[in-house]
């Protein structure tokens, strides 16, 4: 089946990052940061960028991927796309249809699996890619950010729910696990969709949806297993349990009203989810996401540790800045975000370096 070249997507990753950089810019110039003026000025687009033109890109790259051929390459061409589109200062218009463009081609590619394979975890990573879509098209019709801010963090959540869920098929089989995967997803679905409508019942159906996902993913992931193993499948585990347990975080700030904006627990909520649980994600699967859409090698190495603990105390940092009320503790948290992304990429660019060393010497010895 044709595809697009690892070399080709490389383009697609770079207008990815480039919303991940600016992004993380405009969060820290909410947050009080001195920040480069090109950022302070899309300080507002923060979670757009962040959650569609960022993840959104990484997330279509990784399912085009997957899915094999050509179409679904347009998915991270338009979020990524739609990203630099919002910080060139175009019409929003067109970020925002660009990146509802990139939802719909996800979700398509989502319907496509399930129809190759129906399965619990396939349907949800359709249904993760539908509320992206939703999200995106609550954004235009309220012209608020807020109001899609809900089913864009079920998007995520569900996404990595539902690959978490298909590796669960390694486990003694327990009956209840998929019964109650489905509650749980409901309850942050109603949430999620009543949000724009009811924000109260809305915002405190989808935090005890997320708090009750977080139980379900420490009780039943394989992850609690794989802790006990070595090396970089050991790394995953513990990624994974700590980000878990950052949801739970979140979950909590969220049933205490940080949903809201501007409320005292909003920072915390938000990223508690999105640094801590997401994040964590990131940082645990990048060795095996890279090389699969990349083709190049990230040899695991114990260094891996250092950008998660950096992750973890940082944002406890920040989250002890925000409950404590000190907006000077909590923006140095936010720096110290900033820094542990580039300290992670930086971990996974000499990675590569790494990986390629060793080819490179046999083809000279060749």
């Amino acid at each position: 089946m044709n595809t697009l070249p690892p070399l080709a997507r490389v383009p697609l990753l770079v207008l990815g990052l480039v919303s991940l950089v600016t992004g993380v810019f405009a969060g820290l110039a909410r947050l009080g940061v001195d920040a480069p003026a090109f950022a302070a000025a899309h300080a507002g687009s923060h979670a757009a960028l962040m959650i569609g033109a960022f993840f959104g890109t990484v997330i279509c790259l990784e399912r085009a991927v997957a899915l094999g051929g050509v179409w679904p390459f347009l998915g991270p061409a338009a979020a990524g796309a739609g990203g630099v589109l919002m910080l060139a200062g175009a019409p929003l218009a067109g970020s925002q249809a660009l990146l509802a463009l990139a939802a719909a081609v996800l979700l398509a590619g989502g319907v496509v699996v399930v129809r190759r394979q129906v399965a619990l975890f396939t349907v949800m990573l359709a249904v993760g890619a539908a509320c992206w879509l939703l999200g995106n098209l609550a954004w235009i019709a309220t012209g608020t950010v807020h109001a899609a801010v809900p089913l864009w963090l079920a998007f995520l959540v569900l996404t990595i729910a539902g690959e978490r869920l298909e590796l669960t098929r390694f486990l003694p089989t327990r009956p209840s696990a998929a019964p109650s995967f489905v509650a749980v997803s409901a309850l942050i679905l109603a949430g999620a969709a009543l949000a724009p409508l009811r924000a109260d019942l809305g915002h405190g159906l989808f935090a005890l949806g997320l708090l009750a996902m977080a139980v379900w993913l420490l009780v039943f992931d394989i992850a609690r297993h794989n802790a006990r193993q070595h090396g970089l499948t050991r790394f995953i585990a513990i990624c994974l349990l700590s980000g878990y347990l950052w949801l739970a975080v979140g979950a909590l700030a969220g049933l205490g009203g940080g949903l809201a904006p501007g409320h005292a627990l909003h920072d915390m909520a938000m990223h508690a989810v999105t640094l801590g649980f997401v994040f964590a994600m990131v940082f645990g699967h990048a060795a095996i996401i890279f090389p699969a859409v990349l083709k190049v090698k990230i040899p695991y190495h114990p260094a891996f540790y250092f950008p998660l603990a950096l992750l973890h105390a940082s944002l406890a940092l920040r989250v002890a800045g925000g409950l404590a009320e000190l907006p000077a503790l909590r923006a140095w948290g936010g720096v110290a975000n900033a820094l542990t992304l580039a300290v992670f990429i930086a971990t996974m660019i000499v990675s590569v370096i790494r990986g390629g060393r060793p080819q490179a010497r046999r083809r000279r010895m060749g």
